[in-house]
Order: structure tokens, then sequence, then C-alpha cells
């Protein structure tokens, strides 16, 4: 494949710089609009996690991302998303968006500081936030929250690890917005090969995770996707989640380029002292299995009886090697006799 890095420029703010680079866009800008592409449309329970967010702008322009529940009053999505917005409209339990479980509107949403929301329109590195919700959710089949990627694994390597993400972007270049649910296949890549991919942007930095065409070149996040879910599957069989859509290749969302999410795991002292929740975890070591009261008390009674039996066998073993010391001796003894007789000193004449 070969490099297509596009034109950079400085900009400074908030007393940082970052290089704004024409070859990113965001998924809702990018060329050729297409959705979470060449994916697969989701089943009812499929995503439980997964929010759709319509963002309504001081002048009453709506714009839609995608967003994750990770507690029953606060949910992640990408900063860009919300920047700038009076209120936010959110759907759960969602798979067919005529079909939500429920349907609410909140005002409260906080993004990260480093994120310069005066300038919404540029991809920055920080590009995550957080909803909260004017509510307690109640979790059943189709309401779920989906775990945070852990700190201690924040800097890991998902190259060549299969991840999935989801979305409702549009369905295919110049196409409708899908009423269902869309998911897909990607695969992890470096950061080394995710810069080399973007002409050294500063926009990838170890807080950006990249992920590519599982099996497909085309396959990738696209407009509408913003902000929604990237996962894997842990060591312990459950789902994390490991990055939060935020930009594409400037080229269209079908070109062989990365997709770029943000890690949510190196932002947990954040979320802590936003939330006042820690979300941060560990493994747990399975607990050994309980053994039940009468296997027990079997496994005693033939412990007992085993023990028993070796006794007896060691009594029975010391009578008779005494038996058998008692003979060799006799035996010994007539032997030696014996050889004295035959040993007696005669005088020669």
């Amino acid at each position: 494949m070969s490099v297509q890095a596009g034109v950079v420029f400085l900009l400074t703010f908030s007393g940082f710089s970052v290089l704004a680079d024409s070859s990113l866009t965001f998924p809702e800008n990018a060329r050729n609009g297409a959705r979470i592409v060449s994916g697969w449309e989701a089943e009812e329970g499929q995503f439980p996690f997964q929010l759709s967010l319509r963002m309504v702008s001081p002048v009453g322009a709506v714009t839609a991302c995608g967003g994750s529940i990770v507690h029953p009053e606060w949910a992640i999505t990408a900063a860009h998303c919300t920047a700038t917005r009076i209120s936010v409209v959110i759907r759960i339990g969602a798979v067919n968006l005529t079909r939500p479980y429920s349907i609410f509107e909140t005002t409260e949403y906080y993004n990260h500081p480093l994120y310069n929301e005066a300038m919404q329109g540029v991809v920055q590195p920080n590009d995550i936030g957080v909803v909260k919700f004017n509510r307690k959710l109640v979790f059943n089949d189709r309401v779920q929250p989906i775990r945070i990627h852990r700190s201690a694994d924040m800097n890991r390597n998902y190259a060549g690890i299969r991840l999935t993400a989801s979305g409702w972007g549009l369905t295919w270049t110049q196409g409708s917005s899908p009423e269902n649910l869309n998911w897909v296949y990607l695969s992890g890549t470096s950061n080394f090969e995710c810069l080399s991919a973007f002409g050294g942007s500063s926009i990838i930095q170890s807080s950006t995770i990249c992920a590519r065409g599982y099996n497909e070149t085309t396959q990738s996040i696209c407009q509408g996707d913003s902000g929604g879910p990237l996962t894997v599957v842990e060591e312990d069989g459950q789902l994390s989640l490991v990055g939060v859509s935020s930009f594409v290749s400037g080229t269209g969302c079908h070109t062989d380029f990365p997709a770029g999410f943000i890690r949510p795991g190196y932002y947990h002292d954040w979320y802590l002292e936003v939330t006042g929740i820690n979300f941060d975890w560990d493994f747990e070591e399975p607990e050994p299995e309980p053994v039940p009261e009468s296997e027990s008390d079997s496994e005693s009674e033939s412990e007992s009886e085993t023990e028993e039996s070796l006794e007896s066998n060691e009594s029975d073993s010391d009578s008779s090697e005494s038996d058998s010391d008692s003979e060799n001796s006799e035996s010994s003894e007539s032997n030696e006799a014996e050889s004295l007789k035959i040993l007696k000193p005669v005088i020669a004449y």
C-alpha cells in the first residue's frame, strides 16, 4: 500500500500544539460516505452496551454518533460528538432505531480537558468524553454496561488481534442511513504501522489505537460511527471497551487505511475525578471449588483406612523381617562352624 500523506499544518491552542492533518478526518466528514463498511446487521441483544446519540447544536443542527454504556448513569463517547452541543438525545437498547428500549434527553456531558472544543472541526488527540444520563438505567437482556479497558493494559499492542466495531453509519457510498445496527470485525494494527500509514501524523499518539479490515480491505468505521465502541474479548472471556471511534483517512472510509480510536484505558484518573467512580479493574484469580462435606468425610475415612492398612503392612513386614533375621543368623552360624572344620589346621609330616 502506498502512503498518501496529506498536507499538515501547525495549530496552537490552550498552551500546547497539535498537527492538523488533512489526511485525517472524522467519520462524519469522510469522502464517499459509507457505513460500518462491509459488515453485518446486529441481532437483538448482541450489543446491549451500544448507544445511539443525536446531538443538537445551538442553531438546531442535529448530528449522529455512537456511544457505550459503562455505568447505570454514565456513557462514553467521542469529545467531537458532544462539543458545543446543547443537548443529547439517547436511544438505549436499540438495534433497530425505530424500536429502542428507551429514549431520553440529557444536557450533561464532560469532555477531556485537553480536548479543545473551540476547534471541534479538527481531529485532535484526547477525543473522549463522558455523558451523564438524567436517570439511573435498569439493566436487562437488551441494556447492559461494558467494562472500560483496564489501565494496566492501556499500552497493549493489539496488532493482528481481532477486534469488533459497531454503529449506525451510512450503508454505502452516497447511501441512506440504516435503521438497523451494523457491526464488523477489524484487525488491530501497531501504532508504528498507523504512523507510517498517515505520514507520521502527531495525531497518532500512545493513547491512540488503530484498526483496519480484518479479512477485506474495505472493512472500517464511517459516517455516524464516531464515539462508538471498539471491543475485544479478553483472556477471561469477557468483553472490554478498548477503543472509542475517532477518525478515518481523508481519502474515504473504505480505502485501505487504518481507522483511529481513542484508548479509554488511558483516562481512569480523569473518570474518577469527573464521575467519582473508579472504573479500573483487574483479572480475578479463579477460586478453588469447595469440596462437598459428604465427599470430604468419605475422603477422610478412606485416608484413615489407608493409614491403618499401611501400619498393618508395616507390622507384618517387621515381624517377617525379624523371623528372617533369626533364620539368617542361625544359618550363618552353622555355615561358619562347617567352615572352621574344613579350615582346621593339621600337622604336616
